[in-house]
């Protein structure tokens, strides 16, 4: 398998492809289009970039506040946290609940709208 260029790399291409390239060649319906696909790369190599981590940190959380065996998939940790706030097994007072639902909002947030106004206040506040 080759090294370069990485999948991180090639997305980058293309973005800036259409950013730089494309887009400013185009009017009205299509540059609207290429910004969209400009923005879904974007999404992309972010995800690239921070999902993996976002995800361990999930499954770690999720672990501790389940209370579930480690060889559990993050799909089916979550599956159970929706079960058990559902059936009141789970609710806000349970240790770990919030504090879970935050880091997880502020990671996807991070990988979906990282220039939000509001995510650097959360994720100071998560730091804090």
């Amino acid at each position: 398998m080759h090294d370069h260029p990485s999948k991180a790399e090639l997305i980058e291409a293309v973005r800036r492809f259409l950013a730089e390239t494309a887009r400013p060649q185009l009017s009205g319906h299509a540059a609207f289009h290429a910004r969209v696909a400009e923005n879904v790369l974007a999404i992309i190599a972010r995800e690239l970039e921070l999902g993996e981590g976002a995800d361990q940190a999930a499954k770690n959380r999720l672990l501790a506040l389940l209370g579930e065996d480690d060889t559990a998939t993050l799909d089916a940790l979550e599956r159970n946290l929706v079960e058990r706030i559902r059936t009141g097994a789970v609710d806000l007072q349970t240790p770990g609940l919030i504090e879970h639902l935050k880091a997880s909002a502020i990671d996807q947030v991070s990988v979906d709208q990282p220039k939000y106004s509001g995510l650097a206040i959360a994720t100071k506040s998560r730091q804090d």
